[in-house]
């Protein structure tokens, strides 16, 4: 289990006690296709290609940082949650994790649907053409404004958070003229075994209204005494980088009873459940996740056991799946500049990105893979230390790994299973330009979120 956060951030020069990290691997020059893209081999230079483009033509042409997202990983893995969960089930990508206009044309030519969590996540999905019907609309503190545009753009659902927000959504859809179909949030007392921060189903915290103490029944209640409301069911989520499914197991079970509870009080079955997304990914070769027609089977046959028991219509399933499917397609391209031994700890390697393009490290202790990809190597492996170039001592990309001791600045290194909340959560700090996203598909590469520029930095500062 991961630590938790030191609560003045990443210790300055923080040296991990003696075996925290694995010995080296046999071969530095080797890609653990658990943890890279599908598309992402050595070719018979030793030079790492995606979608058939070398790493040193994509980096002369958009430059380093970046972030190269190999798109025919990224259908096929729509493809395989679709299919897994079936025409009896809804799977809805949850945009959060990274999105953009293209990425919202792709899930509607896969057939997902979309979870989106703000009004410019709302606004970037109508405006690449998601049918509104295929939209649930999440967040713990929706505004008046993104309530009324997403009741009036016709969302398929509205995932209530709180008692508050009950009466907001009813009241907005009964002037508006709309009867709109929303969930339950509710958490369900299970701590995922995951950081402290990304676990989201224990009740001290903001997410959702507790089942204990009554409160989820209350909302219930409340929910289906409103005309502008149609309650469609119930919505869990418990947390991320899941992998044991124990917890959904737990949740699923609580979820059922208060199906039940509503069936006895109200005379009501509920037809659909969410149990949220969280399921993790490969960042390094010791993750072991599960494939998509593993975690529906499970979590099918866990609804579905405890609906017999309870004696309930098994209900319609949704899951919300973002880093599963998006963060293994991606990699972030890197330059090395400086290289500081530091004799009996480890090398520092100094990249010409960092925290501004993934911060995932400083903030979860999030653990990363990396790999010489501009060459191969038959050097002895030297243990490292990823960092950037920013004013912060936790400004770290990699906490520990090996790279071959004949690294030099100007070669290139990738971070892969970087799809995932880095460039959705990448900031301008120091002034940093945020990296483009380009994506490589069959031998062809574009653009689909530009780099930033210094005039855009400027822009926005009205002075």
């Amino acid at each position: 289990m991961s630590r938790s956060a030191h609560p003045a951030g990443p210790r300055h020069a923080d040296v991990l006690a003696e075996g925290h990290y694995t010995a080296p691997p046999a071969d530095l020059n080797a890609l653990d296709e658990k943890v890279w893209a599908r598309t992402v081999a050595r070719n018979a230079d030793g030079e790492v290609a995606v979608g058939g483009i070398e790493v040193t033509r994509l980096a002369e042409e958009f430059g380093t940082p970046a972030y190269f997202l190999d798109e025919t990983d990224f259908r096929a893995r729509c493809r395989a949650w679709a299919e897994a969960f079936g025409p009896n089930a809804d799977v809805f990508y949850a945009g959060k994790a990274f999105l953009s206009r293209a990425v919202v044309r792709w899930l509607h030519e896969e057939g997902l649907n979309l979870d989106v969590c703000s009004g410019g996540e709302l606004t970037c999905a109508l405006d690449a053409g998601m049918p509104a019907e295929c939209i649930a609309f999440h967040g713990n503190n929706k505004t008046a404004a993104e309530i009324e545009r997403a009741v009036t753009a016709g969302v398929g659902r509205i995932v209530l958070d709180s008692f508050q927000e009950i009466a907001r959504v009813a009241h907005i859809a009964q002037r508006l003229g709309k009867r709109q179909r929303v969930q339950i949030r509710v958490t369900v007392g299970v701590e995922a075994h995951t950081h402290e921060f990304i676990a989201t189903a224990h009740e001290d915290q903001k997410f959702g209204i507790a089942l204990a103490g009554g409160q989820a029944a209350e909302a219930v209640r409340r929910a289906l005494a409103l005309d502008g409301l149609e309650l469609i069911g119930i919505h869990s989520h418990i947390g991320s980088q899941i992998f044991d499914m124990a917890g959904f197991e737990v949740s699923a079970r609580r979820v059922v009873q208060l199906l039940a509870e509503v069936r006895d009080e109200h005379g009501v079955e509920l037809p659909e459940i969410d149990l949220g997304g969280g399921l993790g990914i490969a960042y390094t070769s010791e993750d072991d996740p599960r494939e998509p027609h593993e975690i529906a089977k499970a979590l099918g046959g866990i609804v579905t056991r405890e609906c017999e028991a309870a004696g309930l219509a098994t209900p319609r399933i949704s899951v919300e799946p973002g880093r599963a499917i998006v963060g293994p397609t991606a990699f972030t391209l890197y330059e090395v500049g400086t290289i500081k031994p530091l004799e009996g700890l480890r090398t520092y390697i100094s990249v010409d990105g960092g925290m501004s393009d993934n911060i995932r490290t400083a903030l979860y202790d999030a653990e990363y893979s990396v790999a010489l990809v501009s060459r191969t190597s038959d050097a002895e492996p030297m243990l490292v230390r990823v960092v950037g170039k920013h004013c912060e001592s936790g400004d770290i990309v990699v906490k520990d790994a090996f790279l071959p001791s004949d690294l030099a600045p100007g070669d290139l290194i990738a971070v892969p299973a970087t799809g995932a909340y880095c460039r959705s959560m990448a900031s301008n700090y120091n002034h940093a330009l945020r990296p483009p996203v380009v994506a490589v598909r069959d031998g062809e590469a574009r653009v689909i979120v530009r780099r930033e520029t210094e005039e855009d930095l400027l822009r926005l500062d009205v002075g």
